[in-house]
Formats: C-alpha cells, structure tokens, sequence
C-alpha cells in the first residue's frame, strides 16, 4: 500500500462517517494489539463457535477443493509492511494457509457458504496435527510413500515433483482417513455425523486420487493451475511465501491449527448470522478485524444484485484504520487473475455514497500490489 492509500484510510478512521448502510465500522486508531483474544481456544469452544457461528450451508459455482489463482501471493509484501495483524476474515481452501502463514493474525476464520469447505478444513486440520513435518504431511495428504531425497531443505518444487513420481496407495488411504477421523472425533471430541464423515471421505478422495498435480474443479481449461504450480508461485519479487515452501512456514501453520485458531465457518457473506457473529466476538475481545479476504466472491454478489448486503454486515465489523480487502480479480490477461487490495472502510463508504454501483466499479477503486 503506498502512503497516500494509508493517509486517506487514516483520515476516514478519524471522520467516523460510514455513511448509511448501517452501525459505522469501529475503526481502530492503530494497528497495535491490545485486545485480550485467546492464544489458544479448547476443543469444546472451537467446536462451540464452529456450530454456533455457521449458517445453513449452500451451493456455488464450483466445488473447489483447491484454488485457482495463481497470482494471490503478490499482495503478500504490501500487506506485511503494515506489522502485525489481528484477525483474519476468508474464504475458500488452501490459499488461506499461505495468507495466514504470511500475516500470522492473532486468530482466523474462513466463511464459505459450502458445508464442503468446512469439512476439507477439517482434513486438513487433522493431517497437519498428526504430521512432524512437510514430508509427512504431502505423505499422508496424496497417500504416497515418502520419497528419498527429500528433507527439511527441500523447496516447494523439489517436494511436490519428489511426490509426483511416486504412486497411490490404496491401504495408505484408508489408513489415513481413519487417522483422520480418530484425530478429529477422539483426540478433540468433535462430533462428526455420517453426512460429515462422508463428505471427508470424498474430499480426501480428490487429493489422493489427483496426487500433487491435482487441479480444482473450475470447468476446465488449460489456466487452471495444479496443486504443484499454486505452491511453487512467487510475489512480485520472486518470493515463494506458501506454507509449503520452508519447514519453518509449516510449522507456523501446524502451531494454529493445534491451538484451534484457524476456525473454519459455514456462512454466506450476505447471510444474517456468521459475518455478524465474528464482528461480536471480535468486539468482545476489544480487537478488530484487519485482513478480509474475498476472493472474487463479490463479483457474484454484485451479479445478484446482494452486495449491499454484504457491505451491510461488513459495517458491523469492528475494523482496524487501515484494514485491507485482498479481492480477486479475473482477467484477459496471460495468468487470468490479479490480486488486489481495497482498505475496507474506505470501500463501505463508497459503496454507500453511490461511487460503487457495479463489481467494475469496485474493481477500479482498488490497487494493484506495488512491483
């Protein structure tokens, strides 16, 4: 973010004018943590907040189990510049990891209307736990042997085309979703139905079954990047930042994910209750939310005609002076996307002043990462 974005997010904070789509969003003067936000949450609050919170599941276009897009790290270093981060508001699979791993908030949640996502969080939060390291964790993730030649050192690259040479196994599988579900049903005591069991079942499927090279569901196509291509991308200063990257990225993750902070949600951005639960509890704990990453589920927003609705939730969001939207942008362009970066309360208050009328519009007002 440059110095002038920062200076006119900063001069909206101190107007506290967020027009009026609702209860203006509580902006904090610094990015400073002072709230009292767990370092840790139980087994029994983490499970509270992921039923109580969530919403009735729903449908989207795409039932992706990993992302597509192949640029989202290049935000990365803008965000960092602005120092510590408290909670972390997003949606969607693995690409969160990576965003978490960078930003390290205090506390993240991920809201997606599909019940599915949740329960590829839950996978995930489950291999990770029970894997020592990144070896062992694409080991049990693609039900493969783990190969020779790899180790703490390795890059991204180096683990994902070690792991591609090597076959499925059958027997690993089965073994290792029942692993997963004994590290989720015994060892935290969640209860799991047999629709949730299930539904784990065929997300773990998809990895194994696609290996290292899977790709997510997106209708086709020759740009959809694979599993490999996502984790081995760069920001613009040829940095890889996903937690799959370094030994120490993956630990970073493995400490979340073992202290419950990372807290997947059923919820629809326009929906009555999950964005407007968060927003309590944030208040609760005297901090604000300084990270909301949307992906490009605005522009399906906007095509519904329910944006403001969802601008509407945002406005009760206590949000820190210079919190940042990280929004996807699909284009015509080599890679098919941009990431980019729109300070939140700045957004809610052009949405209600009128100077955002259609998803173009949005998409003009908010900034490219700096090279």
């Amino acid at each position: 973010m440059n110095h002038r974005l920062l200076f006119s997010v900063l001069l909206f904070a101190l107007s506290g004018n967020a027009g009026n789509l609702g209860p203006s969003p509580v902006i904090a003067e610094s990015r400073v943590q002072t709230g009292v936000l767990p370092d840790k949450l139980s087994d029994h609050d983490f499970w509270t907040m992921l039923n109580e919170f969530s919403e009735p599941g729903g449908t989207f276009v795409s039932d992706n189990i990993i992302s597509n897009e192949i640029e989202f790290q290049r935000v990365i270093p803008d965000v960092q510049r602005l120092g510590s981060h408290n909670v972390y508001v997003g949606v969607g699979p693995e690409q969160n990891f990576t965003y978490i791993v960078a930003f390290k908030p205090s506390m993240a949640f991920i809201v997606d209307i599909r019940k599915g996502n949740l329960l590829l969080h839950l996978t995930y939060k489950a291999l990770v736990e029970t894997s020592s390291n990144r070896v062992e964790f694409m080991s049990r993730l693609f039900a493969r042997q783990q190969p020779s030649g790899v180790g703490p050192n390795s890059t991204a690259r180096e683990l994902f085309r070690a792991f591609g040479a090597m076959e499925v196994s059958k027997n690993n599988a089965m073994g290792n979703y029942q692993q997963i579900l004994h590290q989720l049903e015994i060892v935290h005591g969640f209860t799991l139905s047999e629709d949730d069991e299930r539904g784990i079942a065929e997300v773990y499927r998809s990895f194994y079954n696609g290996g290292p090279f899977v790709r997510g569901d997106f209708g086709g196509g020759t740009w959809i990047p694979s599993y490999a291509e996502l984790m081995e991308q760069t920001d613009l200063h040829g940095f890889d930042h996903s937690f799959l990257q370094s030994e120490q990225n993956f630990q970073i993750l493995k400490d979340y994910e073992a202290r419950n902070l990372v807290v997947p949600l059923v919820g629809d951005f326009v929906g009555p209750r999950t964005i407007r639960m968060i927003g309590e509890y944030v208040r609760e704990n005297r901090t604000t939310v300084d990270i909301f990453y949307t992906s490009n589920v605005e522009k399906y927003l906007f095509e519904a005609g329910t944006e403001r609705r969802f601008y509407l939730n945002v406005s009760g969001l206590p949000i820190a002076a210079d919190g940042l939207f990280i929004r996807t942008f699909f284009t015509h362009t080599d890679s098919g996307l941009n990431s980019l970066l729109d300070p939140i309360a700045l957004c809610v208050a052009a949405v209600n002043n009128g100077e955002v009328r259609s998803y173009t519009n949005l998409v003009s007002r908010s900034k490219a990462p700096a090279p």
